[in-house]
């Protein structure tokens, strides 16, 4: 796995070399006193996402500790707030842990709401997703992928220059404005990735948009909004968007037939992470909640929800992966090479985009 990041950072020396077992990676004293603790609080974890519904559950079975739930649909922001808000009063619904976008990472850690904690596993984490202190570390990402009907789409594209074949004209769509969606600009970045994987982050976008000008050239472009409705229709038969989000797709809907298709170069990444409150009521519940996340059980957890979890690598290298499991997914090559853009290069080609776009597209995506 290839990681394009902003600084690489030093790593412990607790390893557990051939894939961590939850059982070698916390101890009875820790499993005891959450259990005293006797509950976890979480916020922003539906039950449809990433598989956090089995994950809970699993979490609860397993030790007995009851899952009090928040704000199921919070945003980044909204459970930094929460952590800001139980401060000086800790209330029944102070948040333990959050899952949080990256961008919010390091300034939640400066302002001194989250709590450091490495755990068992924390070697197989990759350095460029994690924070050197253990204040947060990246959980499960998705890549940007090509989602395609394939009942109308009857010749797959497999990269990003096959989207510019006369094939595909009237038929490839963003999930959104590139400059407003985070999902349509990671789009734009990876395109770019692909046509110079070398440039820095606002050549990157300048090359991005420059492809989406030659698409919307070649009449290949869509400039309206994907998604599952516009592709099931045949308005939009090829959406480019987060693979998860089409795998979800793909296994819910009966007609058409839908594909999921890893490009083959410029794949793009983009983490969520996970870290403790600084104010977490319940401190050791929620340790051994992250021992759980990042066990290899926990892990196989947000796999079968479809999201590629933060361990991904170390778990096909130990083959650790059931076999049936491994076979919903696209191949594990295709990850192979994922990149994770810095912050800084991502923002220098959201800002190039920005500015770009209108006058090198001039389609607007509504």
């Amino acid at each position: 796995m290839r990681f394009k990041w902003m600084r690489v950072v030093s790593v412990s020396a607790a390893a557990l070399a051939g894939g961590a077992s939850i059982a070698e990676a916390q101890s009875y004293d820790l499993i005891q006193a959450a259990r005293d603790e006797g509950t976890l609080t979480t916020i922003a974890l539906p039950h449809d996402w990433c598989g956090y519904g089995g994950i809970i559950e699993a979490f609860t079975d397993k030790y007995g500790i009851e899952v009090h739930e928040t704000q199921p649909e919070a945003s980044s922001a909204e459970q930094l707030e929460a952590i800001r808000a139980s401060a000086g009063d800790a209330g029944a619904d102070t948040p333990d842990v959050v899952d949080i976008g990256l961008s919010f990472a390091g300034p939640a850690r400066d302002e001194g709401l989250l709590a450091p904690f490495k755990v068992g596993s924390w070697d197989t984490i990759p350095e460029e997703v994690k924070d050197v202190e253990g204040y947060w570390y990246g959980d499960y990402y998705g890549v940007i992928a090509f989602e395609v009907n394939a009942d109308i789409v009857k010749e797959i594209p497999e990269d990003w220059p096959d989207l510019l074949d006369a094939a595909y004209k009237g038929a490839v769509a963003l999930s959104g404005d590139p400059r407003s969606s985070a999902q349509a600009a990671q789009s734009v970045y990876a395109a770019g990735l692909a046509a110079d994987a070398d440039a820095d982050g606002a050549a990157i976008g300048k090359a991005g948009v420059q492809f989406f000008a030659d698409l919307n050239a070649a009449g290949n472009f869509v400039p309206e909004a994907g998604t599952a409705a516009s592709l099931i229709a045949g308005k939009t038969p090829i959406v480019i968007r987060w693979d998860y989000v089409g795998l979800a797709d793909r296994d819910s809907v009966e007609e058409p037939r839908i594909e999921v298709v890893v490009p083959k170069s410029g794949v793009v990444a983009r983490p969520y992470v996970q870290a403790i409150s600084a104010h977490a009521p319940h401190p050791n519940a929620a340790r051994l909640w992250m021992e759980y996340l990042y066990s290899d059980d926990g892990q196989l957890g947000w796999l079968k929800g479809g999201c590629h979890p933060i361990r991904f690598d170390d778990l096909v290298k130990y083959k650790k992966i059931p076999e049936a499991l491994a076979a919903t997914m696209p191949p594990a090559d295709a990850y192979a090479d994922v990149v994770f853009p810095s912050i800084e290069d991502q923002g220098a080609a959201n800002q190039t985009t920005a500015e770009e776009w209108e006058t090198m597209v001039g389609a607007g995506v509504n």
